[in-house]
């Protein structure tokens, strides 16, 4: 099948609702040999999988749980939010707003009936 062809085909599925806007989106960029771009959703997705960590933390896990989302070192959010104290306060007043609105994150531990691994 052409590439003319096949997104020919993929703009009728599009047209009967069969493919969303986006999945037709992904389809016409791998049918083209492109790099899908980006889902729209990605930054809402990562912001609400924003959560405090349970495991690296020095006081609330805030700068652990940001570490994690971004792909950037827990130290490097710690030295900013210190930084952030030192210009009128506003590192610490960030801070505790995160540390009050972000949920902790959830511990890993093993569902009902499955056994834990030794390590």
């Amino acid at each position: 099948m052409s590439v003319s062809e096949e997104l020919d085909r993929l703009a009728e599925l599009h047209r009967r609702g069969v493919l969303s806007d986006e999945e037709f989106g992904r389809a016409k960029a791998r049918v083209l040999g492109s790099p899908a771009a980006p889902a729209a959703g990605c930054a809402a997705n990562a912001l609400n999988s924003l959560s405090r960590s349970q495991d690296d933390r020095w006081i609330g896990g805030v700068c652990g749980g940001i570490a994690r989302a971004t792909g950037v070192a827990s130290w490097v959010w710690r030295l900013l939010f210190l930084l952030g104290v030192c210009f009128a306060g506003s590192g610490l007043v960030l801070y505790l707003l995160l540390w009050l609105l972000l949920p902790p994150a959830p511990l890993g531990l093993p569902a009902p009936g499955e056994r834990p691994t030794a390590s």
